[in-house]
């Protein structure tokens, strides 16, 4: 790393002056299949900048992490000329993440493997860099700052085109013991159901993820390209069909909240992704489901994320806070 560390763990140019808190900013990015999400945020959490960059992942690996490293690399430069001083990079991406190594392991929406991504922002820019998952490190965020707070054990759910979870423990994500931890998406509730692209059948991602109730409605309906939002808006006016698949997902994700908390017992399930903008229709019944699933298991709470689409570079960034104080 090119720059030195000083005393509380801010990096300080040759010959410089650790930033003052005030001035200390993190350049954080959440990588995702089609946008990049980017941003500096303060060591509070709160979000000086922000930018939106598209992934493309078509172009190949080496060709994402290249736009990663020049959009790190333009966010430090920005955050210098606002008078703020970059101490630390956070890069969240998805799949399996080795965050010990900064390794992106394997992530099929971005076509990494094996890619040493915190390694390459540490020479890029000269600072202290890590490398998270993204569903953890948003989940972290939603458990510190967001609508998880005030809880010690959180599961932040997030439920979109896939569905995967983050164990948050005071404030701390779990990976397990290769990275893959969380992976609520592929717990096998209806044996035999519909194929999953990981290779099982009867996932809980085939059932209830927002990808797999619009295919499943356009498939019954004979509506090409139906999404989520048109099942649950269309079951709110009535459509009987509509109605009839939102209810068989809501019951496939009480199936697989009901195993994890019988593996975690949290406190709080956090729920956010895509299908959370459906707010309460999704919220109240998943709770009413869920409770009548449950026996001798203490119900948690049933909350919708707070964060919204800045929780993974909020999240991001306080995984390299945590890594400057650890290293200080």
């Amino acid at each position: 790393m090119g720059d030195c560390t000083g005393e509380g763990g801010a990096a300080v140019r040759p010959g410089g002056h650790a930033p003052t808190a005030q001035r200390r900013v993190v350049v954080a990015l959440d990588v995702g299949g089609t946008g990049m999400k980017c941003a500096l945020v303060r060591p509070d959490g709160t979000v000086h900048h922000t930018e939106r960059h598209p992934t493309r992942a078509e172009r190949g690996p080496e060709a994402v992490l290249s736009t990663i490293l020049d959009v790190a690399e333009g966010l430090a430069h920005r955050a210098r000329a606002d008078g703020l001083e970059p101490v630390a990079a956070g890069v969240a991406v998805p799949g399996v993440v080795d965050e010990e190594n900064g390794l992106a392991v394997w992530s099929s929406n971005v076509g990494f493997r094996d890619v040493p991504v915190r390694a390459r922002i540490e020479e890029r820019l000269g600072l202290p860099a890590v490398l998270g998952h993204d569903v953890r490190v948003g989940g972290t965020a939603e458990a510190r700052l967001g609508a998880g707070r005030g809880h010690r054990h959180v599961l932040f759910v997030a439920i979109g085109t896939g569905i995967a979870a983050a164990l948050i423990v005071d404030g701390a994500g779990y990976g397990g013991a290769h990275g893959g931890a969380g992976e609520l998406g592929h717990i096998v509730v209806r044996p035999g159901g519909p194929a999953c692209p990981c290779g099982q059948r009867g996932c809980l991602e085939s059932l209830g993820s927002a990808r797999a109730i619009g295919l499943r409605y356009a498939q019954l309906a004979g509506v090409p390209g139906a999404t989520a939002l048109d099942v649950v808006t269309r079951a709110g006016e009535g459509d009987a069909l509509a109605r009839t698949v939102w209810r068989e997902a809501i019951e496939a994700l009480a199936d697989g909240m009901v195993i994890a908390q019988a593996l975690y017992d949290v406190g709080v399930f956090v729920i956010g992704g895509g299908l959370a903008e459906a707010r309460q229709e999704l919220l109240h019944p998943l709770e009413k489901a869920f409770r009548e699933r449950v026996t001798f298991h203490r119900p948690p709470e049933f909350v919708r994320a707070g964060l919204g689409d800045e929780a993974g570079c909020i999240g991001s960034a306080l995984l390299a806070l945590d890594h400057l104080e650890s290293t200080q």
